[in-house]
């Protein structure tokens, strides 16, 4: 299947994967509906940011809406959901908005997608499911370890969502990135923390822990790797990492940050930025080899290019991040 003049809906579009996401779709012609979470403002989110909003049929909604998501995917081709409530250290103080949003709302827009007999479905899992890797490369047989209502919520997402390919026979993909970073990432991420924080001029940088190690991807190339995917017939029915294969320690990469940003700013411990001793994810690599089988997709940007594009981009927006304020 090509993505090319099919009518898309993508949720959780106003996210920072969701826009980089639909500005892809655009540029390779397809016709893309972006679900908004409403709020009084009007605001779109990152979608505020891109040039073509124009080419977009943006809706303002709500996954938790059953009687929403059925109307919006009438006529829908494919669905790339992402829609998501993602920060780890908010899941330790709200968890049972995770599972409202994250399991309840996946089940409402598998539910819209067969009613409304959808071709193709893109549900977006996350590496944080498997949770320490017990091997490494972790591939798609790991087991999976709920280390934090943010994950446990998204383990039950993925199960309601394959349920429906195994129970319904919707044609449904699951895919799993690793950590994605680039333009437009929140602030409560370590690449932005670390960006913002040397931008500023601060000469300590407020730090959780240094050890874990991690599968940095440039949200690009998780963006194709997710069309990849939709793309491909053999991938339904089918739970599928996007990855580097490649991993680093927190404190490697605020050492490669700072080099790159020529700062010497040193680190300190900020206690309310570390987790839990038994809920922290020591360690994350990935075996993208199904993916690389399936699609041939294979990850472009190395990590220094895509932290050059990362930091040119957070410099520029500033303004938009708050350096000083730890936000979960």
């Amino acid at each position: 299947m090509n993505i090319k003049n099919k009518r898309i809906l993508v949720t959780g579009a106003d996210g920072f994967i969701g826009s980089h996401l639909v500005e892809t779709l655009i540029e390779n012609g397809a016709r893309v509906k972006a679900l908004s979470l409403y709020n009084s403002f009007n605001n779109w989110g990152w979608l505020e940011d891109i040039e073509n909003t124009s080419d977009i049929d943006i809706v303002s909604g709500d996954i938790r809406d059953p009687y929403q998501m059925k109307k919006i995917t009438e006529g829908i081709d494919i669905i790339f959901h992402l829609a998501a409530l993602i920060a780890i250290p908010y899941s330790y103080a709200a968890p049972s908005s995770y599972i409202e949003t994250n399991v309840k709302g996946t089940l409402n827009v598998c539910q819209a997608a067969l009613e409304n007999r959808c071709s193709r479905i893109i549900h977006t899992s996350t590496s944080e499911v498997y949770g320490t890797a017990q091997y490494v490369p972790i591939d798609e047989d790991h087991p999976l370890q709920p280390q934090s209502p943010y994950s446990a919520s998204k383990i039950g997402a993925d199960a309601v969502a394959m349920s429906f390919f195994y129970s319904y026979k919707l044609p449904l993909i699951v895919a799993r990135p690793f950590n994605t970073y680039g333009p437009r990432q929140s602030a409560r991420a370590i690449i932005p923390t670390l960006i913002t924080q040397i931008a500023s001029g601060k000469k300590e940088l407020q730090l959780g822990n240094l050890t874990p190690t991690r599968d940095f991807n440039f949200v690009k190339d998780t963006v194709l790797g997710l069309i990849a995917l939709a793309e491909c017939d053999k991938a339904i029915g089918q739970t599928i990492n996007i990855g580097s294969g490649t991993e680093i320690s927190i404190s490697d990469l605020a050492d490669t940050i700072k080099r790159m940003m020529k700062s010497d700013a040193g680190a300190i411990t900020d206690d309310c930025r570390v987790r839990p001793d038994t809920s922290e994810i020591q360690r994350l690599r990935c075996d993208n080899s199904k993916i690389i089988s399936l699609t041939g997709f294979k990850p472009r940007y190395t990590l220094e290019q895509g932290l050059d594009i990362t930091i040119e981009w957070i410099k520029k927006h500033l303004a938009k991040y708050k350096p000083n304020i730890y936000n979960v």
